[in-house]
């Protein structure tokens, strides 16, 4: 893994949540995105190197949902930049952890990605992210 590649937080409202993050931040996002293959609404914030991802569920039964009506508001993932991510999911399987998406599917901001289960990383969901090319 070569770095932090952004920090998802869980939203209800998307636009409410902009609003207090560009206030946070001093910027407006970046980048507003919809993956309907997860039911969700993204926007992107950029501070400094980082990267925020504000997640809001576009359906009840999309993972953002669930989240939210189980833990409520806050981080969802921490997503790490990798540059190939198929041998990245073969070593950390072979480490013991469990993967839940083998084979990389498209994300947000043109991203490949597969998640870690949280069981397997201290409770933390864990994103894998490669830039598709």
């Amino acid at each position: 893994m070569r770095k932090v590649e952004h920090i998802g937080i869980a939203v209800k409202d998307l636009e409410i949540s902009n609003k207090i993050f560009e206030k946070l931040l001093g910027a407006a996002p970046y980048k507003f995105e919809e993956v309907a293959s997860e039911g969700v609404k993204t926007s992107f914030f950029a501070n400094g190197p980082n990267k925020i991802e504000l997640l809001q569920a576009t359906n009840p039964d999309s993972p953002i949902a669930k989240f939210i009506e189980k833990k409520g508001e806050g981080i969802h993932h921490i997503a790490f930049d990798v540059a190939d991510i198929v041998s990245e999911v073969a070593r950390l399987q072979s480490e013991g952890f469990v993967v839940l998406n083998e084979v990389p599917k498209k994300g947000a901001d043109n991203k490949l990605v597969v998640f870690l289960h949280p069981k397997s990383t201290n409770g933390v969901l864990i994103e894998l992210c490669q830039e598709i090319i």
